[in-house]
C-alpha cells in the first residue's frame, strides 16, 4: 500500500504523465471539434512549459548537487 501512496514505479514521472495526458486531451478535443485551434495551442504550450520547467529544475539540481 505504501508503494501506491508514494507513487510506485512512476514516482518521479507524475508531472510528465500529466503533461502528456493534457496535451493528448487538447489534441483530441480539437479533433472532435470541442475547441478551436487557438485553445488547443494555448493548452499545449502551457503544458509543454510545465514539462520543460520541471525538466530544467531537475537538470540544475544535478549540476549543483
Amino acid at each position: 500500500m505504501q508503494r501506491i501512496i508514494s507513487g510506485g514505479y512512476l514516482a518521479g514521472y507524475r508531472t510528465y504523465i500529466i503533461s502528456a495526458t493534457g496535451i493528448l486531451s487538447a489534441i483530441g478535443a480539437y479533433l472532435v471539434g470541442d475547441t478551436d485551434l487557438f485553445s488547443m495551442l494555448q493548452a499545449i504550450f502551457t503544458l509543454a512549459g510545465i514539462y520543460f520547467l520541471r525538466r530544467s529544475n531537475e537538470t540544475k539540481g544535478k549540476e549543483n548537487g
